[in-house]
């Protein structure tokens, strides 16, 4: 099933009825409702949905957004927080978002687990740059790079447990209301869960059909650039808990939100590990121009119908 973020023109538009409408004239009719909107645009989409303008096929978390967060900040709360408040909040949120899933008829919610905090930050940053070097094969790389697992793997023993505390919570919800909740694939290593991690979270759940994986083409795309893993060997391996998909290109190393089939990303490959009736949610930057998006739509259908069931 192929669908469409409102990430991408959120920002463009100060009403959620027209946010939909300029989706649906690039030529989509289910639609995720993604994080970053604003409680006052959500009249606007609830007309357009009572019209049937769109189909809406799930949620991002937070949808809407905190009232008290002025800018798109999907993290501005998280469960493995060390502020107590932060982790009430960031469940008080996410308990509201299922409740606007179940009232948009949504099959699922996409969620974001938390992060280990790591010092020196931005780690995954640091590989990034020297990849661009193209020092990725020296010593020092190696280096830092195994420091970098080890630590994260350490300090990562005091937060995952926060995160799957929140997640028992949050799936006793989800399964009262129908939602099925999509944990996603983060981009950078300092966030929850690692491969590692995930993995472990999915076995957690394994007999629970309300949690699954959510794949981000480019999030995984990005840690595969810095030789973290393989992103086809990874899929291979997470496809018995695949619920669907953000589908966004990357230009290398770094820059993902592209327009699909303008980049890097193998995606007749990559596929095949998908059901095509799953959701393959294009997730896209406002950068992207709406005649690029429309072009690469045309290309899609053509190499993959299948997903437009």
């Amino acid at each position: 099933m192929l669908s469409f973020s409102t990430c991408w023109n959120n920002a463009r538009h100060n009403c959620g009825e027209k946010v939909i409408d300029e989706i649906v004239e690039l030529g989509f009719y289910n639609i995720e409702l993604s994080h970053g909107m604003m409680i006052t645009k959500l009249p606007g989409i609830l007309d357009a949905f009572q019209k049937d303008k769109f189909n809406c096929c799930g949620v991002h978390n937070y949808f809407p957004s905190p009232v008290e967060v002025m800018i798109d900040a999907p993290d501005a709360y998280e469960y493995t927080s060390h502020r107590p408040y932060d982790r009430k909040r960031a469940l008080e949120l996410t308990l509201k978002t299922l409740e606007m899933a179940s009232r948009f008829e949504a099959d699922y919610m996409v969620l974001h687990m938390g992060s280990a905090p790591m010092k020196p930050k931005r780690w995954t940053n640091k590989l990034t740059a020297l990849v661009k070097k193209e020092n990725d094969d020296t010593k020092r790389y190696q280096k830092i790079k195994e420091n970098f697992i080890k630590k994260r793997a350490k300090i990562g023993k005091i937060y995952y447990p926060r995160a799957i505390e929140a997640l028992e919570e949050i799936t006793e919800k989800a399964t009262e209301l129908g939602v099925k909740l999509a944990v996603e694939s983060r981009s950078r290593y300092e966030d929850m869960p690692t491969e590692t991690e995930m993995l472990a979270l999915q076995e957690h759940f394994k007999d629970n059909p309300t949690v699954g994986y959510w794949h981000d083409f480019g999030h995984v795309q990005l840690k595969h650039n810095i030789h973290l893993l393989d992103h086809d060997e990874w899929l291979k391996s997470m496809s018995p808990y695949l619920i669907g998909c953000h589908v966004h290109d990357v230009y290398w190393p770094e820059l993902d939100h592209r327009v699909p089939l303008t980049g890097e990303i193998d995606f007749p490959k990559l596929l095949q590990h998908f059901d095509p009736k799953m959701p393959h949610t294009w997730e896209l930057s406002p950068t992207r121009h709406p005649e690029q998006i429309k072009q690469s739509l045309k290309l899609w259908k053509e190499q993959f119908p299948e997903t437009l069931v």
